[in-house]
């Protein structure tokens, strides 16, 4: 019955976030649609550049949905881990595409904040706030569920920074139509550059970290060793391996010296319960004695 229940409160979640992914996906695609013609219309570079901002959003949004459903895939004997190394890879390309439309926002920036044209900072105020109330409504779908998975949370942080720069984007709409001052826009297009770069490039380092199987940010490689040694009945260990198997699972491998091999099993338990504290929860262990040496050409007794 706990079995069944585990299984039912999984598949709702499932559909639960599945349903958030498609409904913010619509949302923001029909926004997107919406500014990108604003802006062309008005002729402001800030609701354009927010519009290109929120397209990669909306890719985003559809890879991190595509990742999230793939995660779920069970292992075969092509994949003996799945596809749970796709939320990893999507999350490189995500600040890929991110930084593309940057080089783009920047170069259009530029060149309007030398040949500045009139805008329309009544339509411009009116269209971002449209956004403020789309990115606010997208960000509040994955908040209950922000904490259980790396992309979702990234989801959810993503939309709640693209409301801040809608508000933005308001704000320079009312300023210009009160003021008369358009050079406004073409600055805000390069706030906005600055918040994305910003929001990025974490994303890029870690991502990239993870993708050349680093040990994840927040995983110390070195406590994690002594967490190890400290068991009582572990002489030493060497060929420790730590590596992302996903964006929310970790994995290690390690060669384990014990005095005494009849504590094998036990010494077995008790470290891979000391891991799973350290949000490691999938670990392989090798056990040798002091007399017995692992090269890295082979092993070897003395």
């Amino acid at each position: 019955m706990a079995h069944e229940h585990k299984h039912e409160h999984h598949s709702h979640e499932m559909t639960s976030l599945n349903k958030a992914f498609i409904i913010g996906i619509v949302l923001n695609a029909g926004f997107v649609v919406v500014e990108f013609i604003a802006g062309f219309w008005y002729d402001s570079l800030g609701l354009i550049s927010d519009a290109g901002h929120n397209l990669g959003d909306v890719a985003s949004l559809v890879l991190a949905m595509l990742a999230f459903r793939l995660a779920k895939v069970h292992s075969n004997t092509r994949y003996t881990y799945g596809y749970k190394k796709s939320t990893i890879l999507v999350s490189l390309l995500n600040a890929v595409i991110l930084l593309i439309a940057v080089g783009f926002i920047l170069g259009e920036s530029i060149d309007k904040l030398f040949h500045p044209r009139p805008v329309d900072g009544d339509a411009v105020a009116w269209v971002a706030g449209a956004g403020v109330i789309i990115n606010a409504v997208t960000a509040w779908l994955f908040m209950r569920d922000k904490e259980k998975d790396l992309n979702v949370k990234g989801a959810y942080l993503h939309m709640a920074a693209d409301a801040l720069v809608s508000i933005g984007v308001v704000v320079s709409g009312i300023l210009i139509q009160y003021t008369g001052w358009y050079i406004i826009d073409p600055l805000i297009g390069i706030g906005i550059v600055g918040i994305i770069v910003y929001s990025t490039w974490g994303l890029l380092k870690g991502s990239l970290r993870l993708s050349l199987d680093g040990v994840p940010i927040g995983t110390d490689y070195k406590h994690i060793g002594q967490v190890i040694t400290s068991i009582a009945g572990v002489k030493s260990i060497h060929h420790m391996h730590i590596w992302a198997l996903s964006t929310t699972e970790t994995a290690l491998t390690v060669h384990v010296v014990v005095g005494n091999m009849e504590q094998m099993e036990s010494l077995k338990c008790e470290i891979k319960s000391k891991l799973r504290q350290e949000g490691v929860a999938h670990a392989t262990l090798e056990f040798e004695t002091p007399e017995g040496h692992c090269s890295g050409e082979g092993c070897d007794v003395n």
